[in-house]
């Protein structure tokens, strides 16, 4: 898988957890929406590391 594939997906992972987090939030659900939000930040991490390259 090239590069730039790579980070489109990392970009929709990013977008569906930034989503699944609002709803937990608003939901009060606060667990999940902590987890979402460290997956989020992990997911960041590794397109910047695909995309610095």
């Amino acid at each position: 898988m090239n590069r730039r594939r790579l980070g489109t997906m990392y970009l929709f992972g990013i977008a569906l957890n930034g989503a699944a987090l609002v709803t937990a939030a608003s939901t009060g659900a606060t667990l999940y929406a902590v987890t979402f939000g460290i997956v989020m930040i992990y997911l960041g991490l590794r397109y910047w590391m695909i995309s610095r390259e």
